[in-house]
């Protein structure tokens, strides 16, 4: 049973995720694109900075993120919530809330706006928008 379509235009003020993508750290990221791709059948590939690479079935129903170092932020993040346009509304609430905000809202140069919070738990969130 899903839940009622009601509940997503009711959720937190500024958090609408449209998608959530689980951030792996590694050390080496052509040995993990290996092992995901050959192996696990993530074949492919959706985009690759060479610091980052997130790899997809060919359906595109299962996705990860590897991830060797974040180009801007201090900390790699353990997860990716996709929210559309509604990043600085979203940002506006952590800062509202009192998260820790790890990397402030910024506009990067690969064509994503985004932050980093961390969840009281300590797990540090990547919350992003992509301009396509």
């Amino acid at each position: 049973m899903g839940r009622d379509p009601a509940w997503v235009s009711t959720s937190v003020a500024g958090m609408r995720p449209t998608g959530i993508t689980t951030n792996i750290n590694v050390d080496d990221i052509a040995a993990a694109r290996d092992f995901y791709s050959d192996y696990l059948g993530l074949t492919s590939e959706q985009f690759n900075l060479g610091w980052v690479v997130n790899l997809a079935t060919p359906d595109g129903r299962a996705q990860v993120q590897l991830v060797s170092g974040d180009a801007t932020s201090p900390v790699d993040s353990a997860l990716s919530v996709h929210v559309g346009e509604d990043v600085e509304a979203a940002y506006e609430e952590a800062q509202r809330r009192g998260f820790e905000i790890v990397h402030p809202l910024t506009t990067e140069a690969w064509g994503v706006r985004r932050f980093f919070v961390r969840a009281p738990d300590g797990t540090v969130i990547n919350v992003v928008s992509h301009a396509d």
